[in-house]
């Protein structure tokens, strides 16, 4: 059963899933963590643990490779190293370099859209995903999750933030920009009867098949705000132009963001051992503080889980 999301074009993974193999796909501020004995990740060594190894489903260890999708660009999870070039950097390719070094084997991204990602596991062209992806009952319906942090949504908007917008409510007739396919979206849809109680016309939803496309939008000024997860939404704000760009919106009343969920490590079905390799090299990461090391390099410690669960969906 897929979920109500569009599949990708089976010519433009497979091209993007040779060009990964190829170039390695892959950067680290130290020099990686796409080892078999280990490596360094956001300052950290992690080492090989021969236990976890031994744990992995046999076709993965024959492979040595555990083959993942993410949507790049969606900083500051997963970003291109140089505009042009397939070396990647950001969250979540850290977190797949430090459990490849602590596994044993390498985490191969592949930059893929967003909302073909889920069907690319289904397919069996991926092993896993990391990708911000919220955990939630819906996706749990055709792939388990491991679940590394707990966000919700917030709202970018322009410098010295000119609209005054500082929760969802103030997004009652503006025109507001979002990911097609994401939580994000559905939070919009779902506010939408709110604002229409209130006697308030609903906002203008503009759609766009990737982060980067929205906040170019937004930039350019033909949407108010963007809706997007509220690490990503801070990173913006804190890096766009030096942080003269944009700014996040702060709505006190949910200083974690709307709908604080659980983002997780999709992983397929059809690799029930890999999925528990992946918690349990997760919890060891998280008990020697490396988790939350990698979180604070982009600056989101907050987010970083106390425990390694599966399936964690609150939905």
């Amino acid at each position: 059963m897929y979920i109500s999301v569009p599949r990708r074009g089976a010519t433009a993974v497979l091209a993007c899933t040779v060009l990964a193999v190829v170039s390695g796909c892959g950067a680290s501020d130290d020099g990686g963590g796409e080892s078999a004995a280990g490596g360094r990740v956001a300052g950290v060594t992690v080492t090989r643990d021969a236990t976890l190894h031994e744990a992995l489903p046999e076709q993965i260890k024959k492979a040595g490779t555990v083959r993942v999708a993410t949507d790049v660009p969606y900083p500051p999870f997963a970003m291109f190293v140089t505009e042009g070039k397939n070396d990647l950097t950001g969250l979540d390719y850290d977190l797949g370099q430090a459990l490849g070094a602590k596994l044993g084997v390498r985490f191969a991204f592949t930059p893929t859209k967003f909302d073909g990602i889920v069907p690319a596991l289904q397919a069996g062209r991926f092993d896993a995903a990391m990708s911000a992806l919220t955990d939630n009952k819906e996706r749990q319906k055709v792939v388990d999750f491991v679940d590394y942090s707990r966000s919700g949504s917030g709202i970018l908007v322009a410098e010295g933030n000119p609209a005054k917008i500082s929760t969802l409510d103030d997004l009652c007739g503006r025109k507001v920009g979002v990911q097609a396919a994401t939580n994000q979206y559905k939070l919009l849809k779902a506010h939408q009867a709110t604002c229409r109680a209130a006697g308030r016309e609903t906002a203008d939803i503009q759609t766009f098949p990737k982060e980067s496309d929205a906040q170019l939008a937004l930039r350019a000024g033909k949407v108010t705000a963007e809706v997007v997860t509220k690490p990503a939404a801070g990173w913006s704000a804190k890096t766009a132009d030096g942080g003269k760009a944009f700014d996040l919106a702060e709505d006190p009343q949910a200083p974690a963001g709307y709908r604080s969920s659980p983002n997780g490590i999709a992983v397929t079905r059809r690799l029930p051992q890999l999925t528990e390799a992946i918690r349990r090299a997760l919890q060891a990461l998280i008990d020697d503080g490396t988790l939350t090391k990698i979180c604070d390099k982009y600056g989101v410690a907050s987010i970083a889980v106390k425990e390694a669960t599966t399936n964690a969906a609150v939905d």
